[in-house]
């Protein structure tokens, strides 16, 4: 997921160790991609902004490698029901898994908003900085037109007297 920068976009390419295209998908915000990897060796990941170099981006991405431990591990040598305390174990555990992804997300869209309203912030204050220089700048002007208005103004000094 592209968290900051330009239009949030980016391409994406996964290649397995062969060279091999696996994933490719261009100018996408966020995506989600599962393969499950029959080759061992470096899986290369490349996260490309070619098409805007002006702007920067921050990028967020997530790899879950392997298969998670079953929380229990004689659950699959068992005949019986599980017991009330196992079933909660596992319900328990769903409901964390989920609540952890929930979390996840959630921290992308504050590190997101966060950015957008530090980008506001100092447009801002820009902004006000700029309307302050031009508001001095109007007053003085006024303040020497004003000036001008109650100055009185005399004609040349010569030498020659009345």
């Amino acid at each position: 997921q592209v968290i900051a920068g330009g239009h949030y976009d980016v391409d994406s390419l996964v290649e397995d160790p062969t060279g091999r295209t696996i994933f490719k998908e261009t100018k996408s915000q966020y995506g989600s991609f599962q393969h499950r990897a029959d080759l061992g060796g470096v899986y290369t990941f490349c996260f490309s902004n070619e098409f805007s170099t002006f702007s920067h981006k921050t990028v967020y991405f997530d790899l879950q490698v392997g298969d998670e431990p079953p929380i229990l591990p004689d659950l699959s040598n068992r005949v019986t029901a599980l017991t009330q305390m196992e079933s909660a174990c596992v319900t328990i555990h769903e409901v964390l898994s989920t609540v952890m992804d929930s979390q996840t997300h959630y921290r992308l869209r504050e590190a997101q908003d966060r950015g957008r309203a530090e980008e506001l912030n100092r447009r801002v204050s820009y902004w006000s900085a700029g309307e302050t220089l031009v508001l001095f700048v109007v007053s003085l002007g006024q303040v020497l037109l004003l000036k001008s208005f109650f100055t009185e103004k005399r004609p040349g000094s010569g030498g020659a007297g009345t």
